[in-house]
């Protein structure tokens, strides 16, 4: 496993996210258990798994353990609640989020984006702003598009175990998704996509959620409403959704277009 060897700084936002330098010569964004946020972690895994599953473009991530060596000689982590392992994303640099880049003439991996705003709704992502997404730029404002932070899958950053039998069915306020939609170039993207989370296996989602470190404080019982959430709302509500999305959004945006 890798460990760090230097601290950065810390970083915008409510997640709790720290950029420090490990000794495999890279930046991870670090983020750490905080009361108030207990699902944090839980989230930012299980979507990161899922995310990898599905090719879409998440930046590699890892479990970490921080020493306590290493906290304890720096304020801004010495105050937090510790746990074992941490949530560990490799930074991108050289990238503007989407409030950064109003000019953007085209996305070069335009073929996952159904696959993120799928993944949106079937996790229930109610966060996927402009500033959960990266853009890289290529070549004459075409960019490459990657998703971060996934800290309010399931609609929270502190569901409880009743929400995950009552979570969103409606479509989501999402401008970003709407930016996606308009490098989107066919609706065979979305069957594709809604055909590869349909068949991901039972058991892989459970392994994955099996996995979540035991002081990230999810009980047996909320594992296994995670997983029948998943399982659930990908057979019963993810459709229709897509056909909803497709109806409310992405065919009148490319209606628009051609007129």
């Amino acid at each position: 496993m890798i460990t760090p060897i230097a601290y950065q700084k810390t970083l915008e936002g409510k997640s709790n996210a720290h950029l420090i330098t490990f000794n495999d010569g890279n930046d991870y964004v670090v983020k750490f258990f905080q009361p108030g946020y207990e699902r944090t972690l839980p989230n930012e895994w299980v979507a990161y798994c899922l995310a990898r599953y599905l090719g879409l473009p998440v930046p590699f991530a890892r479990l970490v353990e921080i020493p306590q060596e290493f906290i304890s000689q720096v304020p801004e982590l010495s105050v937090m609640q510790q746990t074992q392992f941490q949530f560990a994303s490799l930074y991108v640099p050289d990238c503007l989020d989407g409030h950064q880049t109003p000019n953007i003439s085209g996305i070069h991996n335009d073929q996952s984006l159904a696959g993120v705003i799928l993944f949106d709704y079937w996790l229930c992502n109610r966060d996927r702003t402009r500033k959960n997404i990266i853009l890289c730029e290529e070549v004459n404002e075409t960019y490459h598009l990657w998703i971060i932070d996934h800290a309010e899958i399931f609609e929270s950053y502190n569901w409880n175990e009743n929400d995950l039998d009552n979570l969103s069915e409606q479509l989501l306020k999402s401008a970003t998704h709407q930016i996606m939609a308009k490098f989107i170039e066919s609706e065979d993207s979305f069957t594709n996509y809604m055909e590869l989370i349909q068949t991901i296996p039972i058991f892989l989602i459970e392994e994955i959620i099996s996995m979540i470190p035991d002081d990230w404080i999810v009980s047996k019982e909320e594992k296994k409403a995670m997983v029948s959430a998943l399982v659930t709302r990908r057979k019963n509500i993810l459709p229709h959704l897509m056909q909803r999305f497709l109806k409310k959004i992405y065919r009148p945006l490319h209606d628009n277009e051609k007129t």
